[in-house]
């Protein structure tokens, strides 16, 4: 592995990245690595600029669909426990970029810090639901964030302040390469009463939305109010399905990928939504999924 040499500990070739994403569908990466530590991850991204090779950051995987042909350059998994750190002191919360935002707001709700306890049942990480502003029940990641740690894609550590910061629907300021650590500004609540509130949002999150072990992703974004998903249903796109990809029965802007399905199916449905309900309703419909 002479392009990698010295990083031949963290770095893999030709790594199958269906099993990193939820929908489970897609080819390998040409190169993988995963990382220990941030100095590790600092020292790759560099490399790979001083050598011209594209970099990707891989989190959870629950908005992500890769080709079948696979994604050239480096895909880098932040699993390492030295990415997914939480933190509490008085009423911030300390979390990195790839610690799970469950894990986040549980830890935020036991220490009486109320806030992200609306959030309860999106999937992910924390550096993806801020990348994307993640949003439910009235509230968004972004309204708590004082500060985010970031890397460039030339491997310079960054740090944007509440000043800086800038989110909007689904969307954030946050666009290098990764988010590396961030933190919550939060208020104080009762423990108690938060866990209650928290189990309340998580349940109905649940009942609403396709189970994991159905491969699912949420394909689309709400649009200027309207609902994506009661835009899908009324251009007729309801179970709608292209080889063996469908659209949820619960939740129309998810799409379930059943056994058989390919990444080329998925991407034909999106069309196929797409284009109906910009010919029925004359909106455009936009996505919220990755495609590698």
């Amino acid at each position: 592995m002479g392009l990698f040499s010295g990083f031949e500990h963290i770095v893999r070739e030709q790594e199958p990245l269906a099993s990193y994403t939820w929908l489970r569908l897609g080819g390998a990466a040409e190169y993988f690595a995963e990382p220990t530590s941030v100095d590790e991850l600092v020292a790759l991204v560099k490399h790979c600029a001083d050598n011209d090779v594209g970099v990707r950051v891989l989190g959870s995987g629950s908005n992500l669909l890769v080709r079948e042909a696979g994604v050239s350059g480096l895909v880098i998994h932040l699993a390492a426990a030295a990415f997914s750190q939480i933190t509490t002191a008085g009423n911030k919360v300390t979390a990195g970029g790839g610690a799970k935002l469950s894990h986040v707001i549980s830890t935020a709700v036991r220490e009486g810090l109320a806030g992200l306890e609306a959030l309860a049942g999106i999937p992910g990480t924390v550096g993806g639901a801020l990348h994307d502003n993640a949003d439910a029940n009235g509230t968004d990641i972004g309204q708590w964030t004082t500060k985010a740690t970031m890397l460039t894609r030339t491997g310079a550590i960054v740090e944007q302040r509440s000043d800086q910061l800038q989110f909007a629907y689904r969307s954030s300021s946050l666009d290098e390469l990764a988010i590396l650590s961030a933190e919550f500004t939060l208020e104080k609540g009762d423990p108690e009463t938060l866990t209650k509130r928290m189990q309340k949002f998580w349940i109905v999150k649940q009942s609403n939305q396709p189970a994991a072990n159905e491969n699912p992703a949420c394909v689309f974004k709400d649009v200027g109010g309207m609902n994506a998903s009661s835009l899908i249903e009324q251009a007729g796109c309801k179970g709608a399905s292209v080889g063996h990809a469908i659209v949820s029965q619960r939740d129309s802007r998810f799409i379930v990928a059943n056994p058989g399905t390919t990444s080329e199916d998925v991407m034909q449905l999106i069309e196929k939504i797409q284009s109906a309900v910009q010919e029925q309703l004359g909106v455009e419909l936009e996505t919220q999924v990755q495609i590698w």
